[in-house]
Protein backbone atom coordinates (compact mmCIF):
# COMPACT_ATOMS: atom_id res chain seq x y z
CA UNK A 1 0.00 0.00 0.00
CA UNK A 2 1.19 3.20 -0.99
CA UNK A 3 2.24 5.38 2.31
CA UNK A 4 1.36 9.12 2.12
CA UNK A 5 2.58 10.93 5.31
CA UNK A 6 1.19 14.80 5.99
CA UNK A 7 3.67 17.00 7.92
CA UNK A 8 1.59 19.42 9.99
CA UNK A 9 3.93 22.83 10.47
CA UNK A 10 3.47 25.16 12.65
CA UNK A 11 0.37 27.78 11.54
CA UNK A 12 -0.91 24.32 9.61
CA UNK A 13 -4.11 25.46 7.63
CA UNK A 14 -6.73 23.34 9.19
CA UNK A 15 -8.53 22.89 5.48
CA UNK A 16 -5.65 22.00 3.61
CA UNK A 17 -4.56 19.79 5.92
CA UNK A 18 -7.41 17.67 5.80
CA UNK A 19 -7.44 17.31 2.04
CA UNK A 20 -5.46 14.75 1.79
CA UNK A 21 -6.93 12.20 3.98
CA UNK A 22 -10.24 13.05 1.81
CA UNK A 23 -8.83 12.36 -1.23
CA UNK A 24 -6.87 9.49 -0.83
CA UNK A 25 -8.41 8.08 1.91
CA UNK A 26 -11.26 7.74 -0.52
CA UNK A 27 -9.12 6.40 -2.83
CA UNK A 28 -10.23 2.45 -2.52
CA UNK A 29 -7.57 1.41 0.26
CA UNK A 30 -4.61 2.09 -2.38
CA UNK A 31 -3.33 4.88 0.11
CA UNK A 32 -2.76 4.67 3.94
CA UNK A 33 -2.45 8.39 5.24
CA UNK A 34 -0.90 9.47 8.26
CA UNK A 35 -0.34 12.91 9.68
CA UNK A 36 3.15 13.58 11.68
CA UNK A 37 4.78 16.60 12.98
CA UNK A 38 8.36 17.75 13.52
CA UNK A 39 8.39 16.45 17.11
CA UNK A 40 5.18 14.50 17.57
CA UNK A 41 3.44 17.47 19.95
CA UNK A 42 0.29 19.01 18.99
CA UNK A 43 0.84 22.13 15.69
CA UNK A 44 -0.60 25.20 16.50
CA UNK A 45 -2.75 26.26 13.43
CA UNK A 46 -3.44 29.34 11.84
CA UNK A 47 -6.81 29.13 13.69
CA UNK A 48 -7.78 29.20 17.35
CA UNK A 49 -6.96 25.54 18.22
CA UNK A 50 -4.43 23.36 18.06
CA UNK A 51 -4.25 20.00 16.10
CA UNK A 52 -2.78 16.97 17.70
CA UNK A 53 -0.82 14.87 15.02
CA UNK A 54 -1.05 11.07 15.35
CA UNK A 55 3.10 10.46 14.82
CA UNK A 56 5.92 12.08 15.12
CA UNK A 57 8.65 12.73 12.71
CA UNK A 58 9.81 9.01 12.18
CA UNK A 59 6.88 8.43 10.58
CA UNK A 60 8.82 10.48 7.20
CA UNK A 61 11.16 7.72 6.46
CA UNK A 62 8.26 5.29 5.90
CA UNK A 63 6.60 7.70 2.95
CA UNK A 64 6.36 6.94 -0.41
CA UNK A 65 4.80 10.77 -1.06
CA UNK A 66 4.79 13.43 1.58
CA UNK A 67 2.41 16.27 1.61
CA UNK A 68 2.68 19.67 3.35
CA UNK A 69 0.03 21.96 3.62
CA UNK A 70 0.44 25.94 3.76
CA UNK A 71 1.50 26.99 7.15
CA UNK A 72 1.16 30.72 8.58
CA UNK A 73 3.26 33.02 6.45
CA UNK A 74 4.91 34.30 9.08
CA UNK A 75 6.69 31.59 9.55
CA UNK A 76 7.96 31.27 6.10
CA UNK A 77 11.78 32.36 5.68
CA UNK A 78 14.71 31.59 2.93
CA UNK A 79 16.26 29.65 6.67
CA UNK A 80 13.63 26.46 8.44
CA UNK A 81 14.20 25.60 11.91
CA UNK A 82 16.86 23.16 12.76
CA UNK A 83 14.05 20.78 13.86
CA UNK A 84 12.19 20.99 10.66
CA UNK A 85 14.99 20.61 8.43
CA UNK A 86 15.81 17.53 10.05
CA UNK A 87 12.34 16.31 9.60
CA UNK A 88 13.14 16.69 6.15
CA UNK A 89 16.11 15.36 6.49
CA UNK A 90 13.97 11.88 7.28
CA UNK A 91 12.17 11.86 3.83
CA UNK A 92 13.89 8.87 1.57
CA UNK A 93 15.22 9.78 -1.31
CA UNK A 94 12.70 8.14 -3.42
CA UNK A 95 9.60 9.52 -2.01
CA UNK A 96 7.15 11.75 -3.97
CA UNK A 97 6.65 15.43 -2.30
CA UNK A 98 3.73 17.79 -2.88
CA UNK A 99 2.85 21.41 -1.32
CA UNK A 100 -0.20 22.96 -1.36
CA UNK A 101 0.30 26.73 -1.39
CA UNK A 102 2.82 28.19 1.04
CA UNK A 103 3.93 24.77 1.55
CA UNK A 104 6.27 25.26 -1.15
CA UNK A 105 7.80 27.83 0.79
CA UNK A 106 9.66 24.98 3.11
CA UNK A 107 9.91 22.67 0.23
CA UNK A 108 12.16 26.00 -1.26
CA UNK A 109 13.67 26.61 2.01
CA UNK A 110 15.64 23.00 1.60
CA UNK A 111 16.57 23.31 -1.66
CA UNK A 112 14.73 20.81 -3.14
CA UNK A 113 13.50 23.06 -6.07
CA UNK A 114 16.13 24.73 -7.06
CA UNK A 115 16.49 25.07 -10.55
CA UNK A 116 12.74 23.47 -11.03
CA UNK A 117 9.30 25.09 -12.00
CA UNK A 118 6.96 25.31 -9.15
CA UNK A 119 3.86 27.61 -8.09
CA UNK A 120 2.81 28.63 -5.15
CA UNK A 121 -0.64 31.04 -4.22
CA UNK A 122 -0.45 33.93 -6.85
CA UNK A 123 -0.58 36.44 -3.75
CA UNK A 124 2.71 34.99 -2.85
CA UNK A 125 4.71 35.31 -5.52
CA UNK A 126 6.65 38.40 -5.33
CA UNK A 127 7.39 36.91 -1.82
CA UNK A 128 8.40 34.05 -2.51
CA UNK A 129 11.08 35.23 -5.58
CA UNK A 130 12.20 37.43 -3.48
CA UNK A 131 13.27 34.59 -0.97
CA UNK A 132 13.97 32.22 -3.04
CA UNK A 133 15.45 33.27 -7.45
CA UNK A 134 16.80 30.05 -7.60
CA UNK A 135 13.47 28.32 -8.28
CA UNK A 136 11.37 28.91 -11.64
CA UNK A 137 8.60 30.27 -10.24
CA UNK A 138 5.05 30.28 -12.18
CA UNK A 139 1.90 31.35 -10.51
CA UNK A 140 -0.31 31.43 -12.90
CA UNK A 141 -1.34 27.71 -12.85
CA UNK A 142 -2.93 25.76 -10.32
CA UNK A 143 -0.48 23.15 -9.91
CA UNK A 144 3.01 22.03 -11.69
CA UNK A 145 4.24 18.36 -11.90
CA UNK A 146 7.91 18.25 -11.89
CA UNK A 147 8.01 14.32 -11.61
CA UNK A 148 9.03 13.85 -8.07
CA UNK A 149 8.07 17.12 -6.64
CA UNK A 150 4.63 18.67 -7.15
CA UNK A 151 3.45 22.33 -6.18
CA UNK A 152 0.26 23.82 -6.27
CA UNK A 153 -1.60 26.75 -5.48
CA UNK A 154 -3.77 27.49 -2.56
CA UNK A 155 -7.05 25.84 -0.93
CA UNK A 156 -9.38 24.02 -3.90
CA UNK A 157 -5.59 23.68 -5.73
CA UNK A 158 -4.82 21.39 -3.00
CA UNK A 159 -7.47 19.10 -3.85
CA UNK A 160 -6.28 19.36 -8.11
CA UNK A 161 -2.93 18.33 -7.11
CA UNK A 162 -4.15 15.39 -4.97
CA UNK A 163 -6.18 14.18 -7.38
CA UNK A 164 -3.89 14.33 -10.51
CA UNK A 165 -1.62 12.36 -8.12
CA UNK A 166 -4.80 9.61 -7.84
CA UNK A 167 -4.80 9.58 -12.02
CA UNK A 168 -1.22 9.43 -12.50
CA UNK A 169 -0.86 6.79 -10.26
CA UNK A 170 -4.07 4.69 -11.12
CA UNK A 171 -5.81 6.55 -14.07
CA UNK A 172 -8.78 8.35 -14.82
CA UNK A 173 -12.08 6.32 -13.96
CA UNK A 174 -10.80 5.90 -9.90
CA UNK A 175 -9.48 9.42 -9.90
CA UNK A 176 -13.36 10.43 -11.17
CA UNK A 177 -14.69 8.00 -8.57
CA UNK A 178 -12.66 10.10 -5.82
CA UNK A 179 -13.99 13.41 -6.72
CA UNK A 180 -17.47 12.32 -7.18
CA UNK A 181 -17.10 11.03 -3.20
CA UNK A 182 -15.85 14.10 -2.31
CA UNK A 183 -18.62 15.85 -4.35
CA UNK A 184 -15.58 18.23 -6.09
CA UNK A 185 -14.80 18.57 -10.15
CA UNK A 186 -13.00 15.40 -11.03
CA UNK A 187 -10.00 17.86 -12.99
CA UNK A 188 -9.00 20.80 -13.75
CA UNK A 189 -5.66 20.98 -15.83
CA UNK A 190 -2.80 21.97 -14.03
CA UNK A 191 -1.84 24.71 -16.09
CA UNK A 192 -5.42 26.77 -15.94
CA UNK A 193 -5.33 30.11 -14.56
CA UNK A 194 -5.17 30.79 -10.89
CA UNK A 195 -6.69 34.08 -10.89
CA UNK A 196 -9.66 35.04 -12.72
CA UNK A 197 -11.81 37.82 -12.48
CA UNK A 198 -15.53 36.75 -11.70
CA UNK A 199 -15.78 33.32 -10.99
CA UNK A 200 -19.07 33.80 -10.39
CA UNK A 201 -21.24 35.30 -12.71
CA UNK A 202 -23.50 37.97 -11.11
CA UNK A 203 -26.66 36.04 -12.72
CA UNK A 204 -27.32 32.64 -14.66
CA UNK A 205 -28.34 34.54 -17.63
CA UNK A 206 -25.00 36.64 -17.66
CA UNK A 207 -22.61 33.86 -17.66
CA UNK A 208 -21.51 31.43 -19.93
CA UNK A 209 -21.82 28.30 -17.73
CA UNK A 210 -24.62 26.91 -19.93
CA UNK A 211 -22.56 27.30 -22.93
CA UNK A 212 -19.52 25.15 -21.90
CA UNK A 213 -21.87 22.93 -20.75
CA UNK A 214 -23.42 22.67 -24.10
CA UNK A 215 -19.64 22.26 -25.65
CA UNK A 216 -18.83 19.68 -23.39
CA UNK A 217 -21.54 17.50 -24.86
CA UNK A 218 -20.37 18.37 -28.35
CA UNK A 219 -16.66 17.86 -28.60
CA UNK A 220 -16.53 15.50 -31.06
CA UNK A 221 -18.48 18.27 -33.48
CA UNK A 222 -16.98 21.02 -34.77
CA UNK A 223 -16.94 24.89 -32.54
CA UNK A 224 -16.08 28.04 -33.19
CA UNK A 225 -16.10 30.67 -30.94
CA UNK A 226 -19.20 32.19 -33.29
CA UNK A 227 -20.97 28.82 -32.29
CA UNK A 228 -20.32 29.46 -28.52
CA UNK A 229 -21.20 33.06 -28.67
CA UNK A 230 -24.36 32.21 -30.44
CA UNK A 231 -25.47 29.86 -27.68
CA UNK A 232 -24.68 32.25 -25.13
CA UNK A 233 -26.98 34.75 -27.32
CA UNK A 234 -23.83 37.16 -27.02
CA UNK A 235 -21.67 39.48 -29.15
CA UNK A 236 -18.46 37.64 -30.23
CA UNK A 237 -16.63 40.66 -28.51
CA UNK A 238 -18.22 39.98 -25.57
CA UNK A 239 -18.86 36.11 -25.22
CA UNK A 240 -14.83 36.30 -25.42
CA UNK A 241 -14.35 39.05 -22.78
CA UNK A 242 -17.03 36.99 -20.49
CA UNK A 243 -15.58 33.98 -21.13
CA UNK A 244 -12.23 34.91 -20.02
CA UNK A 245 -13.21 36.67 -17.14
CA UNK A 246 -15.02 33.67 -15.60
CA UNK A 247 -12.70 30.83 -16.92
CA UNK A 248 -9.29 32.69 -17.07
CA UNK A 249 -8.23 31.53 -20.71
CA UNK A 250 -9.72 32.06 -24.18
CA UNK A 251 -12.61 30.05 -25.34
CA UNK A 252 -10.59 28.45 -28.32
CA UNK A 253 -7.89 27.37 -25.84
CA UNK A 254 -10.47 26.04 -22.86
CA UNK A 255 -12.09 24.22 -26.20
CA UNK A 256 -8.57 22.43 -26.91
CA UNK A 257 -7.71 21.75 -23.22
CA UNK A 258 -10.90 20.06 -22.71
CA UNK A 259 -10.56 18.22 -25.95
CA UNK A 260 -6.92 16.99 -24.69
CA UNK A 261 -8.86 15.91 -21.19
CA UNK A 262 -11.89 13.37 -23.24
CA UNK A 263 -8.86 12.10 -25.44
CA UNK A 264 -6.52 11.59 -22.34
CA UNK A 265 -9.83 9.81 -20.62
CA UNK A 266 -10.51 7.77 -23.85
CA UNK A 267 -7.08 6.39 -23.95
CA UNK A 268 -6.81 5.60 -20.22
CA UNK A 269 -10.60 3.81 -20.32
CA UNK A 270 -11.17 2.33 -23.96
CA UNK A 271 -9.46 0.24 -26.55
CA UNK A 272 -10.71 2.86 -29.32
CA UNK A 273 -7.90 3.45 -31.85
CA UNK A 274 -6.08 6.54 -32.23
CA UNK A 275 -7.83 7.90 -34.94
CA UNK A 276 -11.14 6.87 -33.31
CA UNK A 277 -10.28 8.49 -30.07
CA UNK A 278 -8.97 12.18 -32.35
CA UNK A 279 -12.57 11.65 -33.80
CA UNK A 280 -14.64 11.17 -30.57
CA UNK A 281 -12.59 14.06 -28.82
CA UNK A 282 -13.04 16.73 -31.67
CA UNK A 283 -9.87 16.53 -33.69
CA UNK A 284 -9.77 16.08 -36.71
CA UNK A 285 -7.21 13.41 -37.48
CA UNK A 286 -4.83 11.61 -35.36
CA UNK A 287 -2.08 13.91 -36.27
CA UNK A 288 -3.83 17.16 -34.98
CA UNK A 289 -4.61 14.80 -31.50
CA UNK A 290 -0.69 14.26 -31.48
CA UNK A 291 -0.09 17.69 -31.88
CA UNK A 292 -2.19 18.84 -28.96
CA UNK A 293 -0.98 16.25 -26.36
CA UNK A 294 2.52 16.49 -27.73
CA UNK A 295 2.13 20.36 -26.42
CA UNK A 296 -0.46 19.63 -23.32
CA UNK A 297 1.52 16.84 -21.50
CA UNK A 298 4.81 15.57 -23.66
CA UNK A 299 3.80 12.27 -25.39
CA UNK A 300 2.26 11.01 -27.81
CA UNK A 301 -1.10 8.97 -27.61
CA UNK A 302 0.10 5.58 -27.86
CA UNK A 303 3.16 6.55 -25.24
CA UNK A 304 0.36 7.97 -22.70
CA UNK A 305 -1.98 4.59 -23.55
CA UNK A 306 1.30 2.51 -22.49
CA UNK A 307 2.03 4.30 -19.25
CA UNK A 308 -1.60 3.71 -17.94
CA UNK A 309 -1.39 0.17 -18.85
CA UNK A 310 1.68 -0.24 -17.48
CA UNK A 311 0.12 1.28 -14.23
CA UNK A 312 -2.97 -0.90 -14.04
CA UNK A 313 -3.06 -3.01 -10.80
CA UNK A 314 -2.27 -6.08 -11.54
CA UNK A 315 -5.79 -8.53 -11.24
CA UNK A 316 -5.26 -11.70 -8.87
CA UNK A 317 -6.59 -15.14 -10.93
CA UNK A 318 -10.04 -16.00 -9.55
CA UNK A 319 -10.39 -19.99 -9.49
Amino acid sequence: MHRVVVLALDGVYPFELGIPHRVFGSADGRYEVVTCSVDGRPVPSDSDFAVEVGHGPDALTTADTVVIPPFDLRQATAELPERVLQAFELIPPGARTVSICTGAFALAATGRLDGRRATTHWALAAEFRRLFPAVALDADVLFIDDGDVLTSAGAASGVDVCLHVVRKDHGAELANRVARFCVVPPWREGGQAQYIEHPVPEGPAEGTSATRQWALERLHLPLTQADLAGHAQMSLRTFARRFRDEVGMSPGRWVIQQRVVRARHLLESSELSVDQVASRSGFATAASLRQHLQAAIGVSPLAYRRTFRTADPVQTPTA
